[in-house]
């Protein structure tokens, strides 16, 4: 049985310093994607989605390990894209207009088939509403600049002044703000939660 271990392949994407922020070039990738809006805390739809993606790249991972490709790897973290339809408004305090989309990185070699065959196997056995919503779809952000944040998400304004001061120095910002979620904020103690800040830039 093949192994494959994204996360190490793609290190300069998914390990980042706390310390400073880098530089990085994001090529394009597939995702397991889903929309919403609104603030994700209170929201049903924000947990229903998340727990879709998880479900189906699971299922996903372990249908590619019992096919004939035979091919064993880990699920990566979950990703969001975060956005407001003015960017220049985009803070935390206005979190009911948020705009998001919620990702999970796929390998090149998963299909819109193999995906379809994911979803109707986990109807099979769950009962979550937002099966019906995603989507597999590539994704390019090109240049970008990223740092690492140890901490709680209401915390993260230092950091994401600290991301937009070595952005706005060197071009301008684009696209939306990404943020990776490495730890599993489930069982993890926020103080160490670890999230990866992203913001594509030109």
């Amino acid at each position: 049985m093949g192994k494959v271990d994204l996360k190490k392949e793609l290190k300069h994407l998914y390990q980042a310093s706390v310390k400073a922020v880098v530089q990085v070039d994001a090529p394009t990738m597939t995702f397991l994607m889903i929309d919403g809006e609104g603030d994700p805390n209170p929201s049903q739809a924000y947990t229903d989605a998340v727990a879709a993606l998880f479900a189906v790249s699971y299922a996903v991972k372990f249908m590619v390990k019992k096919g004939r490709t035979a091919v064993d790897y880990g699920v990566m973290p979950l990703e969001g894209l975060w956005w407001v339809d003015d960017m220049s408004t985009f803070t935390t305090k206005n979190k009911a207009d948020w705009k998001w989309t919620m990702m999970i990185m796929q390998p090149s070699f998963v299909s819109h088939t193999l995906i379809e065959s994911a979803i109707a196997d986990v109807k099979k056995k769950k009962d979550l509403p937002a099966l019906s919503k995603l989507r597999l779809e590539t994704f390019s952000e090109g240049t970008c600049a990223q740092i690492l944040h140890i901490g709680p998400f209401s915390a993260e304004g230092p950091t994401i002044k600290k991301l937009h001061q070595f952005t706005d120095s060197r071009g301008r910002r684009t696209g939306k703000h990404h943020e990776i979620y490495l730890s599993d904020i489930r069982k993890a103690d926020p103080s160490k939660w670890k999230t990866i800040i992203r913001q594509p830039m030109q």
